[in-house]
């Protein structure tokens, strides 16, 4: 089995939190997406979309899209559960991992990519509106989590699950390329993510 990752890039560390969390290892390869590593032919062989990560499984089959490699792991290893027990949690856990990847992780993406000038080697045609419209709707979600996190501590309700990881990775990778910030005045928000960035998983 091997992970193709990358060091920076959101999806991959959301991966390699999950791991943390479950106290898994994976032998790893990098792959440089600045320099197109991940779309030469021997990688596009692998993944004909070209991206990470990606898990190769012992069988050869390829694994893509970070949820996706988690729940595989979830169902190799169900000890932390992180995706919910039981139909109920399991199904609001399922309810905000997708809003917290629309309109959080995915408005912050499309703003980095479209308005930070390092990564036109991802997005050549970079639209600034773009860029703009989709900060806008990340903060517009970081004001609905803030709220919803004053009456529990995690983004799913009691327990950290797989919402956490993906919040924590979005926020992460947008303070250390220069993305929309978290403005200082949402204070359950602030709480949640040092609450969240002291779990030795979040070193992965």
């Amino acid at each position: 089995m091997k992970l193709y990752d990358h060091p920076v890039a959101p999806n991959p560390r959301r991966v390699r939190v999950f791991l943390a969390e479950k106290g898994i290892t994976v032998p790893t390869e990098t792959i440089d997406l600045l320099k197109g590593e991940h779309r030469t032919p021997e990688f596009l062989a692998l993944d004909p979309l070209g991206r990470v990560p990606l898990l190769v499984l012992d069988n050869g089959r390829c694994l893509a899209e970070s949820v996706s490699i988690c729940r595989y792991f979830e169902a190799l290893h169900p000890t932390p559960c992180l995706f919910g027990e039981g139909a109920e949690e399991q199904a609001f856990v399922d309810m905000w991992q997708r809003r917290v990847e629309l309109e959080l992780f995915f408005p912050i993406a499309h703003a980095v990519r479209h308005g930070i000038a390092m990564f036109q080697a991802l997005e050549p045609v970079q639209l600034p509106q773009w860029a703009e419209l989709s900060a806008a709707r990340a903060n517009e979600a970081m004001i609905w989590l803030d709220k919803t996190l004053a009456g529990r501590p995690f983004i799913a309700g009691e327990n950290f699950s797989v919402a956490d990881i993906t919040a924590m990775c979005a926020f992460d990778f947008s303070l250390a390329v220069g993305g929309p910030k978290l403005p200082e005045n949402l204070s359950n928000l602030r709480r949640w993510r040092d609450q969240v960035s002291a779990r030795p998983s979040a070193a992965a």
